[in-house]
């Protein structure tokens, strides 16, 4: 089941960290997987994005022209990419950020979530709005199980991140259950 995706938001919201986290679940379930990230020129609120491919199959580019579905952190980012979806994908949009009526398309499923609010509820941290996207987006899509997720956060995290593991499984749980 091919599937793709492109993440976007500001720099320092953690697009990377779930972008390869996403690549590492994939890699959990036996599946092909390629992961593109793409920085903006400043570091921390520069803009950032990255495109994951998964296929049972090979892929022949890590690159996404018209992606099938998007995780969209700030209005910049919704701007750029929402024009280029292709008709019937899914937008995970970051209602805390981007008011929902900016969205200019019908043609998709738009799936507004607080994540801040939910991240902080959830796991005590509005910094893992991140995750919560990721695990409305995998529950949604099923490109892989949310298991698989929480499960690769030993592979995705720096090691000295890793006392923050059951924090990020609560946020990514919260935010399966958010769209279920």
């Amino acid at each position: 089941m091919y599937n793709d995706v492109i993440m976007a938001g500001f720099g320092g919201q953690g697009i990377m960290v779930i972008g390869n986290l996403l690549a590492y679940a994939a890699i959990r379930e036996d599946k092909n997987v390629t992961f593109l990230p793409s920085y903006g020129v400043e570091m921390r609120g520069g803009t950032a994005n990255c495109a994951v491919v998964i296929d049972e199959r090979d892929i022949g580019s890590p690159v996404v022209g018209r992606p099938l579905s998007l995780i969209i952190m700030n209005r910049p980012s919704l701007v750029k990419f929402e024009p280029r979806m292709k008709p019937g994908g899914v937008l995970i949009l970051n209602r805390t950020l981007v008011d929902p009526e900016v969205s200019e398309r019908r043609d998709i499923e738009l799936i507004p979530l607080d994540l801040n609010a939910v991240a902080e509820k959830s796991a005590g941290n509005t910094r893992l709005a991140n995750m919560v996207a990721l695990g409305a987006y995998v529950a949604k899509t099923g490109v892989v199980s949310v298991a698989a997720v929480t499960a690769a956060l030993v592979d995705a995290l720096n090691p000295k991140y890793h006392k923050m593991i059951p924090a990020n499984c609560k946020a990514i749980e919260a935010g399966a259950a958010a769209v279920a």
